[in-house]
């Protein structure tokens, strides 16, 4: 008769574990290899150190249940040697009175846990339902780090503008050392985004990525939340680690770095010189090894000339600095931004939208977006709530991206001629879409084939004795156009 397997593991996961069964002894190999089997687990078997370590390059296993003592690799061996090349099972030790030392040390090399013989079937039961759920965990927790990482690799940044490029070009060059980063631009250009980009794409992303906002808390907590605190700061009690200890080993993420009070700037200073602090209440240095990436929407140098912000700081900061560009100067970004959101939005909320009604995409591609892609992201979420149809209409809009009117060409004098206009249109309208002709036909109603026609009219009539303009797209630029409907 066969026990029921009672505890964590259900049958299907059972049939999907493999166990490696590790044992010099024939009769008590084959006994637990059968007793595994009849409970639905994919067993194998190895005499000795040396056939196991075989047996898992090999096949592989989930779980090895190794008897401590075995000849030729003994058990303390094999776990290390499984370690050192990689091979991902958990180890549980077997071993009588005798050998508890050597499973002991087994468990100091890598292994899971430890059972001294002879032990009920019902604690072998016990004990790799525990080993399994922590592979489980384990397995679910490095999902969940890949889906981050991917989230948040400088790739997966929403864009292919010259501007935004040239953004992850500098990046790129300094994310896999541990120099200080200065992001600087606008409210709402991605600077948080840039920040996880580059923890991601670093050495450290398997360590901790913390934030701090330097605006909007007191001196006091500011420094507490920072370095830590032994007393009690702020009416808190007891010692309390900083993010700066919390990060150990990771990057610290401080926003709003120009609002950092000046006394705070030189302790900040010191960490980034000398990797080391001072909880506040404590005369004991504490050292720590933490990648800084700093963000500020204000003219640090102008606080520098001001006396506001520490000139030797800046300097430490400055070393690797760049600017998120506004959205306004990378309008060709918005299609794909648009079509990211609404995917996303459509996830969230659980709209069916497909795309814009004709004439949106050129209101969108028209306002200048003071509150950059952080506003885009708003307008379109709300125009996904509010959503009527598959298509985004005017009515979802804000009143300023549709207000009549809005769409005047500037530059063109009265008494010029259609023709006049039209080759306004389409030349400044290549120059806000980076000479992408599917994107600007896509905005002026018209083919990409009549762009291309009148892109050669146009360099005809530049030639000497001509009155044109020349423009030409740039060769091989692709782009992606949200469709209207129809």
């Amino acid at each position: 008769m066969v026990e029921s397997w009672q505890p964590l593991q259900t049958a299907e996961q059972r049939e999907a574990t493999r166990i490696l069964v590790v044992d010099g002894q024939t009769d008590a190999r084959t006994r637990l290899k059968e007793r595994l089997a009849a409970h639905g687990f994919a067993v194998s078997e190895a005499a000795d150190g040396l056939h196991a370590l075989a047996e898992l390059r090999r096949q592989g296993a989930d779980v090895v249940l190794s008897e401590a003592h075995l000849a030729g690799l003994d058990g303390v061996a094999l776990v290390r040697r499984a370690r050192e090349e990689g091979l991902p099972a958990l180890f549980v030790m077997m071993t009588d009175a005798s050998g508890i030392e050597a499973a002991v040390e087994a468990m100091r090399a890598g292994a899971e846990n430890l059972l001294i013989k002879p032990f009920e079937f019902g604690t072998l039961q016990v004990v790799l339902d525990k080993v399994l759920e922590k592979r489980r965990l384990a397995r679910e927790t490095e999902v969940l780090r890949d889906r981050v990482r991917e989230r948040y690799r400088l790739e997966a940044i929403i864009g292919e503008s010259s501007a935004l490029q040239a953004v992850f070009d500098v990046v790129r060059g300094a994310v896999s050392t541990d120099i200080a980063i200065l992001l600087l631009g606008e409210a709402g250009t991605g600077k948080e985004l840039v920040a996880q980009a580059i923890h991601q794409s670093a050495p450290r992303r398997d360590a901790p990525f913390l934030k701090v906002s330097c605006a909007g808390l007191s001196e006091v907590l500011l420094e507490s939340a920072l370095f830590g605190h032994e007393g009690s700061p702020g009416g808190a009690t007891g010692p309390r680690e900083g993010r700066f200890e919390l990060a150990h080993r990771g990057t610290l993420f401080l926003d709003e770095i120009g609002e950092l009070p000046p006394s705070l700037q030189m302790k900040l200073l010191r960490v980034l010189q000398q990797g080391e602090f001072e909880r506040a209440g404590s005369t004991r240095t504490l050292k720590i090894d933490v990648r800084i990436v700093a963000a500020t929407n204000r003219d640090l140098a102008a606080e520098v000339a001001a006396g506001r912000f520490s000139q030797d700081l800046y300097a430490r900061l400055n070393t690797v600095a760049v600017t998120l560009p506004p959205l306004r100067t990378r309008k060709a970004d918005i299609p794909l931004l648009v079509s990211h959101f609404i995917q996303k939005f459509n996830q969230v909320h659980g709209q069916s939208v497909r795309g814009l009604m004709p004439g949106i995409l050129n209101d969108l591609l028209r306002y200048d977006w003071p509150g950059n892609v952080r506003e885009l992201e708003n307008v379109i979420e709300r125009a996904v709530v509010l959503a009527r149809s598959q298509y985004l209409s005017p009515e979802e809009l804000p009143p300023a991206l549709t207000r009549p009117g809005s769409a005047c060409l500037g530059g063109v004098l009265p008494g010029a001629t259609l023709r006049d206009i039209e080759r306004e249109a389409i030349l400044r309208t290549l120059q806000a879409v980076e000479g992408r002709t599917p994107l600007a036909a896509a905005m002026l109603g018209i083919s990409p084939r009549k762009i291309q026609y009148r892109l050669k009219e146009y360099a005809g009539n530049d030639r000497p004795g001509g009155d044109g303009v020349h423009h030409s797209p740039r060769p091989g630029e692709r782009t992606a156009v949200i469709r209207d409907p129809g």
